[in-house]
């Protein structure tokens, strides 16, 4: 659990990249409309939740600094009877100023009217220029007397970048939550099912060991499907001797976790599989080793396209000069995503990959970094020899940057060939024999 000293430590240092004699202002998120009237499950705002760990909608917080202090206002959702028995009870200006460390709770109505006076001689206002919300255009006209705008939600995603140790639990716990989920449908016979009845068991394993919500919409993808990124139908049947891919994680408490693993439907990869499998696979491995402080992701990527390619031109996927072909960008008809993102608090952590002054943020300690290299063959891609054609394969785990290299987060979730194997084509053989010598029933 994140302490409230660690939210307002994080307040603290947020207030001492504002300049003096200003203004900051946070909204929660606001609820989703899924259909008509009906609203998706609410998820506060990450920069929200960041600072406050508060998890109600309707919820602002306000730093309002002069030169030789810094005030924190949180404006809550007031108690309201008859609200509550709809929605759920709600924790109130009175309780939340026992809970929070801040300086005061107003409700949230009271926004406007406050904000007239916190508004006063202040020459720069902070939120978030790039937002949609009709509140922020709102607060922006409220604040039309005030020249200098800037945008609060760079210094919050640049603080994002480097977790704490209390985050980093959480991430690990939403790991092995993932881990369980992941080995649960390796173990499980998949012959005859459909895509979504692995999804169900995913979703199943997740909520029955804490994890209430997925950090992003799973992925199940037999056979040629997987060489679409972002497949969600998740709804044909899984054939036999095609491969699945599923790239699946769940949140706890708001933190995420990222892992893809690419499985046989029975339990058994063929020969052509296992070469396209282990090229991945490899060179994720090598990616991963190079993890440690002051290297460059860019570097990463580099490496991960040399290995790919040359790993291509040796099955014969890819023909011609390896400079020639890493030049022009061949390889991208098969690998045409970047070797990983952040993760934290989101899925893909916004935090920035650039500094301000326009060079590439290096690797440091407390960074958490997901390591995914993939290679996608289309099944009408006649260019490649026909065993690997309708193969898409990704592998994908957390990498937590320590002091002097790294921690695979999610190294407990198996991913060799032997281990996919024995975790799941072993167990169905015993499963099989045990039908074969189970007493008749007479």
């Amino acid at each position: 659990m994140i302490s409230q000293k660690e939210y307002k430590n994080r307040r603290d240092t947020l207030a001492k990249k504002l300049s003096n004699n200003s203004i900051g202002i946070i909204y929660s998120s606001t609820y989703k409309i899924r259909s008509n009237d009906t609203e998706y499950p609410y998820r506060q705002d990450s920069n929200f939740y960041y600072l406050t760990g508060f998890k109600e909608d309707n919820s602002v917080l306000v730093l309002v600094k002069t030169k030789n202090l810094t005030k924190t206002i949180l404006f809550v959702q007031k108690k309201d009877e008859q609200l509550e028995l709809w929605t759920g009870k709600r924790q109130g200006e009175k309780q939340a100023k026992k809970r929070f460390s801040v300086d005061k709770v107003f409700a949230s109505n009271d926004l406007k009217k406050r904000l007239i006076e916190y508004f006063v001689g202040k020459k720069t206002l902070y939120c978030d220029l790039s937002s949609k919300d009709k509140r922020v255009k709102k607060v922006l006209d409220q604040a039309s007397g005030i020249k200098t705008q800037k945008n609060i939600i760079h210094y919050i995603r640049e603080m994002r970048l480097v977790k704490s140790p209390a985050e980093i639990n959480l991430i690990k716990k939403a790991i092995s939550i993932t881990r369980d989920a992941h080995h649960s449908v390796m173990r499980s016979k998949k012959k005859g099912k459909k895509e979504y009845e692995l999804l169900a068991q995913i979703e199943y394993e997740f909520k029955s060991r804490g994890a209430y919500s997925d950090a992003y919409i799973s992925i199940v993808a037999c056979g040629n499907n997987a060489n679409t990124l972002h497949y969600i139908k998740n709804n044909k049947p899984l054939i036999d001797k095609e491969l699945i891919l599923i790239d699946a994680g769940s949140e706890y408490k708001h933190y995420a976790s990222d892992i893809t693993r690419t499985i046989p439907v029975n339990g058994k990869f063929t020969k052509a599989q296992k070469k396209l499998y282990n090229l991945v696979l490899d060179t994720q491995l090598e990616i991963i080793k190079m993890i440690k402080p002051h290297v460059n992701r860019s570097e990463l990527q580099k490496i991960a396209v040399e290995l790919l390619t040359k790993g291509m031109l040796k099955l014969g996927i890819l023909k011609g000069d390896y400079k020639k072909l890493i030049k022009k960008q061949k390889y991208k008809k098969y690998y045409p995503h970047g070797i990983g993102h952040w993760m934290g608090l989101d899925v893909h952590d916004p935090a920035p990959y650039i500094n301000y002054d326009n060079n590439e943020i290096a690797l440091d300690k407390g960074m958490v970094l997901t390591i995914e290299p993939g290679l996608y063959i289309d099944k009408d891609d006649k260019s490649v020899p026909k065993k690997y054609r309708g193969i898409g394969i990704r592998i994908e785990d957390d990498i937590l940057v320590t002091k002097k290299g790294h921690d695979n987060l999610s190294k407990d979730i198996v991913k060799t060939v032997k281990e996919i194997e024995d975790i799941s084509f072993n167990l169905l053989c015993k499963s099989k024999a045990l039908a074969v010598t189970a007493p008749q029933a007479k």
